[in-house]
């Protein structure tokens, strides 16, 4: 049975099932689930709290009702940009919200269904892992309000799909499919809607049965320049000479068994 963890926000769902795997939803159907600034400010203190459970190994983070997310909630938004340092304060939240999931010391992998637009897309874009279904219609809109976009979303975009392609999504605000998103690097396994959910879990699974050495190893060398991957992969490559995950790995092998990190 899931074990539910209490998120203490409003329109954040969050459970942890047998096998180590976690799942995040964004639980507002009726809107689409729009994320609200509430949501914002939450997902931190969420995802440190799901990132500390030591069953937890790897995170699906999803929608309710078969849609990713529409965005941020365009209502509330009208109301920050009435003043000028609310929007500074709102955009400041979103992007520690964005940076927090980057930073999950687990795999992340969104789990896209429906609509992921706009705020949607940004938290799908800082999963390291991106799985859709044919049927997902995915793009980032600032431009068909105004809204400049902050530079670390814009960065972080860039980096996943390449300059081109980000311009494409961010001067046209225009929707792809998920074949198309697939081809801009914007997903990384496309599947019918059928088939999604459960090829999802069965890869977090995997992962979770994965060396969190090796995995936290590849995390912390890609989170930055490429120019830092040393001295970001440094530590994690004295620790791998002292801990038992090699060991492990290789008696396993020769066993011909599965490893147990």
């Amino acid at each position: 049975m899931p074990q539910h963890v209490d998120t203490g926000v409003a329109g954040l769902r969050a459970f942890v099932e047998d096998g180590g795997v976690a799942t995040l939803v964004l639980d507002r159907p009726e809107r689409r689930n729009a994320v609200t600034l509430a949501m914002w400010q939450g997902l931190p203190r969420v995802l440190d709290r799901l990132a500390v459970l030591p069953s937890v190994r790897a995170l699906l983070v999803t929608g309710a009702g078969r849609t990713f997310s529409a965005g941020a909630d365009i209502g509330e938004l009208a109301e920050v940009y009435a003043d000028p340092q609310r929007a500074d304060a709102y955009h400041a939240d979103n992007v520690a919200a964005e940076e927090a999931l980057a930073a999950f010391p687990h795999p992340t992998i969104a789990v896209v269904h429906g609509f992921c637009v706009g705020g949607g897309c940004q938290l799908a874009v800082a999963c390291d892992l991106r799985f859709v279904s044919e049927g997902a219609r995915m793009g980032i809109t600032p431009a068909k309000l105004g809204v400049v976009y902050p530079a670390v979303p814009t960065v972080r975009l860039a980096r996943l799909v390449g300059p081109a392609r980000a311009k494409y999504l961010l001067f046209s605000g225009e929707l792809v499919t998920g074949r198309q998103a697939e081809v801009f690097g914007l997903a990384d396994e496309v599947l019918v809607n059928t088939e999604l959910d459960a090829r999802a879990m069965e890869f977090a699974r995997l992962l979770a049965r994965r060396s969190p050495q090796t995995i936290g190893a590849v995390k912390a060398a890609l989170a930055g320049p490429l120019e830092d991957a040393q001295a970001a992969l440094a530590p994690w490559e004295r620790k791998s000479r002292l801990a038992p995950d090699v060991r492990e790995g290789l008696a396993a092998f020769l066993e011909q068994r599965e490893p147990r990190f």
